[in-house]
């Protein structure tokens, strides 16, 4: 069957080679690595391309794919990343191997759900280190430990954190320090053995890097840099991962030169934004085949460095063209790479194809 224009080239291989290195690197330093699937809607050909490249579990936020994940076969032990709905607890003790969790009602709920099905959840408490997304305060650990230890049904394996992805605070040291502090504390004070400290995701590998993770930190939660090579808390292109295993391909629908300012009065456009322009004269333009109904336009890159995206509405993307590398005509297509926020955008779109590549890094 033909690819259709929007379409994403996913070369697998890439995606493998940057799993491998990614594993080999944190079990040198005896951290096991989860291959987060959230970012690509866990499509199977993906997520068996994770598995090749040697990553030790797999992680989601959303219980659909999860249950997509056991529909398919998979088999290595899933972990939901999100704190569970407390409308889900079945379905999470069902099918998930483990749990984060930062409330007690909800931690009650699974062990009633689990001992309903004669099972233990096992579940990781999340503990916030200064991001302020999810997580209890480092002073109620203790407490909401000794709670969930008097709990049948649930097992608490492991204390994690969360970086970069509310509060932008970046991993260092001291902050994953203070969470191997607490699970000492833990097995100190309340003689409970904490097998996971779990020390946040893509962010975490400059860390690891210079081998500058704190002893006890023994998980990592990745999607970012195994997929994308890149690390968008630090702002940087990780030196040693390939970042091109995913590239947008959209078809040029109009390629018309036009003056860079309206004509008219400037209103609202259609998301009710007051757009802002500067003239710079007659410029070459061309329209594309994509817009914001497809994806996250700010979360695509011009592979070309000569072509500037101008702006999006629902269903156009123009860009300009008169400095691209070659000429552009109608019928060409123009190839992007994507941040984070373009993949996830893209590949939960079902407006943009999909085409798998197995040819070699480097074809």
């Amino acid at each position: 069957m033909s690819i259709v224009s929007p379409f994403l080239e996913i070369n697998l291989d890439k995606i493998q080679y940057n799993a491998a290195q990614i594993v080999n690197r944190c079990h040198e330093q005896g951290i096991e690595v989860l291959g987060v699937t959230k970012g690509f809607s866990a499509t199977p050909e993906i997520v068996a391309a994770l598995i090749e490249g040697g990553v030790d579990g797999l992680a989601d936020a959303r219980m659909e794919n999860i249950m997509e994940l056991r529909e398919n076969g998979f088999k290595l032990p899933i972990t939901l990343l999100r704190i569970p709905r407390l409308s889900n607890v079945k379905n999470v003790v069902r099918f998930t191997d483990i749990s984060v969790n930062s409330e007690l009602a909800v931690i009650q709920a699974l062990a009633q759900a689990a001992l309903a099905i004669k099972r233990t959840h096992p579940i990781t408490l999340m503990v916030d280190v200064g991001d302020l997304r999810e997580g209890v305060l480092k002073e109620h650990v203790l407490g909401m430990v000794a709670q969930i230890s008097r709990l049948k049904g649930v097992k608490l394996l492991g204390l994690g954190t969360n970086m970069g992805c509310f509060g932008g605070v970046l991993p260092s040291t001291d902050n994953l320090n203070l969470l191997v502090y607490l699970a000492k504390l833990v097995e100190e004070y309340l003689q409970l053995k904490i097998d996971i400290i779990s020390g946040g995701g893509t962010s975490t590998l400059a860390l690891v890097e210079r081998h500058e993770v704190p002893a006890g930190v023994n998980q990592l939660r990745v999607g970012e840099g195994l997929l994308l090579g890149t690390d968008s808390t630090h702002n940087r292109k990780i030196p040693w991962l390939c970042d091109d295993a995913f590239l947008l391909h959209v078809e040029v629908i109009e390629v018309k030169s036009k003056p860079s300012m309206p004509i008219g009065d400037i209103g609202r456009d259609a998301f009710g934004n007051i757009p802002q322009f500067i003239d710079i004269g007659t410029r070459k333009r061309a329209i594309l085949a994509l817009g914001k109904q497809d994806v996250y336009i700010e979360g695509i890159i011009p592979i070309d460095e000569g072509i500037t995206v101008l702006g999006a509405s629902s269903d156009h993307l123009i860009v300009d063209i008169s400095d691209a590398a070659t000429e552009i005509k109608v019928g060409d297509e123009i190839s992007f790479r994507l941040n984070y926020s373009g993949l996830l955008s893209s590949s939960s779109s079902r407006y943009v194809g999909r085409k798998y590549k197995r040819k070699g890094l480097y074809d």
